[in-house]
């Protein structure tokens, strides 16, 4: 096994950095150094733990320059979109602050003569948190602030795509004068992380990434009986009403297929139309998809970057040309492409009617590829929708909200947009269904999942 990982950029295809693997016995002595960390800091006032996040915000945003280019050259993020994914990182780490205080209240039980009762919020100990590339900020920092504010401390380990994502949350809390060693950073092989995942001082891991990689994670920790947080695929539907305003719904759905070349877990991947608007509405997002500007994503004017891993147009590309070789149509993109002779990229694509069953409506699709079908009404819609192995988002477009609310019941997902789209709010929880994972994220309940509940039962007249 290699001691190194070496990174390309997706887009010169030059080594972009490389980074070390930790052994065992480093993993083991940073988990030691982060659990006596901890210790100490589980003690500390939550306006404590509060300040210190607002902190780490502010010296993240101090680094954005840095932060952003690292992640360009990484992954191929264009770098305006990676400027933005550090002052998000920083608005959410904000919000969880505000919300901790009331997260982690003690909390009161109707009064009884003679007793005391009360239920309290302690910290679980070490939280592993496994990091994707994708998005290598702000899935990381959904379980790091969320953790640190509810008296944990962490491991952050990132995806072998974007290895200095672990560094850059170090060099931020130290930064923000965070307790040595209270997070740190590890870049080690699945067989390290799995001995990790064993020991008694990790006492939940927040995963993002693969279903099989969700699997492994459940594996490893089987018999621990530890909290374990998977946020998995997704293959996210929406339908657009015949109530729907068409202009927002066009402008609205591409960017949540398109952005981010397509690498999302919640981007639109199926789009379900009222037949009123099918044919309009293909025409108009096939123009969307054709609009985007392919190329350095270094360079301002670049609107989407090259696909992070290789081989990602091809198998991209063939999942379109199987479902139109079974009857779809091609209606925007397809091909494997590259800008001046540099890049992996796949042209911005659109099908059109693919048939129930086929791997473009059933797989995952991790790159700017999206699916439009017909329906008839909203029946057929909440049918197709559902007809998913992952269940992560579903939006609806209608004017009518009632309409929304009633649909949003029957529809097997862990949220509900409406008139909006691949989009995260910290003061909701974020969760998933079906293959789509299980556990939470943000919000008040996502500080709560960082913790256990004590009871305090006290009989204050002994007789």
């Amino acid at each position: 096994m290699p001691s190194t990982i070496r990174v390309d950029d997706p887009f010169t295809g030059e080594v972009a950095c490389e980074a070390p693997l930790a052994t065992s016995a480093e993993a083991e002595r940073l988990l030691g150094q982060v659990a006596a960390a901890q210790r100490e800091w589980g003690e500390s006032a939550v306006s404590e733990r509060a300040e210190l996040v607002r902190r780490f915000a502010d010296a993240f945003v101090a680094d954005a320059p840095r932060v952003a280019l690292e992640i360009t050259r990484m992954m191929g993020k264009p770098l305006a979109q990676a400027t933005a994914e550090v002052s998000t990182l920083a608005d959410r780490a904000r919000a969880l602050a505000a919300l901790a205080p009331e997260a982690l209240a003690e909390t009161p039980l109707p009064p009884k003569a003679g007793f005391f009762r009360a239920v309290v919020r302690e910290p679980v100990g070490v939280v592993l948190d496994v990091a994707p590339w994708n998005y290598p900020l702000l899935t990381a920092v959904n379980a790091v602030a969320a953790a640190v504010l509810a008296g944990n401390g962490v491991i952050l380990k990132p995806s072998s795509r974007t290895p200095l994502c672990g560094p850059q949350f170090e060099r931020a809390f130290r930064a923000a004068g965070a307790p040595e060693h209270l997070v740190r950073s590890l870049f080690a092989p699945h067989d390290v992380l799995r001995e990790l995942i064993g020991r008694p001082e990790v006492g939940y891991v927040a995963f993002t990434g693969s279903v099989e990689g969700g699997r492994q994670i459940e594996l490893a920790a089987a018999g621990r009986f530890l909290g374990i947080g998977l946020e998995l695929g997704g293959k996210d539907g929406a339908y657009v009403a015949e109530d729907a305003d068409l202009g927002h719904a066009i402008e609205n759905l591409a960017d949540g297929a398109f952005y981010n070349a397509g690498q999302s877990c919640c981007g639109i991947k199926r789009i379900f139309v009222h037949e009123r608007h099918f044919d309009r509405f293909v025409e108009g997002i096939a123009a969307a998809a054709r609009a985007y500007r392919l190329g350095d994503p270094r360079a301002p004017g670049t609107t989407m970057g090259p696909l992070a891993t290789p081989g990602a147009p091809e198998a991209l590309a063939g999942q379109a040309a199987r479902a139109v070789a079974a009857g779809a149509r091609l209606v925007a993109g397809g091909r494997p492409t590259s800008v001046e002779g540099r890049g992996r990229f796949l042209e911005p694509t659109v099908v059109a009617n693919a048939p129930a069953g086929s791997d473009l409506l059933a797989e995952e699709s991790f790159g700017p590829l999206v699916a439009v079908g017909r329906v008839r009404s909203d029946e057929e819609a909440v049918e197709a929708i559902n007809a998913s192995r992952f269940g992560l988002t579903a939006a609806i477009w209608s004017a009518d909200p009632d309409r929304a609310r009633r649909l949003g019941r029957r529809l097997d997902v862990g949220t509900v947009f409406l008139n909006r789209c691949d989009y995260l709010d910290p003061m909701l929880p974020w969760v998933g269904v079906k293959e789509s994972g299980r556990g939470l994220s943000l919000s008040r309940w996502g500080i709560e999942e960082l913790t256990r509940p004590k009871s305090y039962h006290f009989r204050l007249e002994p007789r």
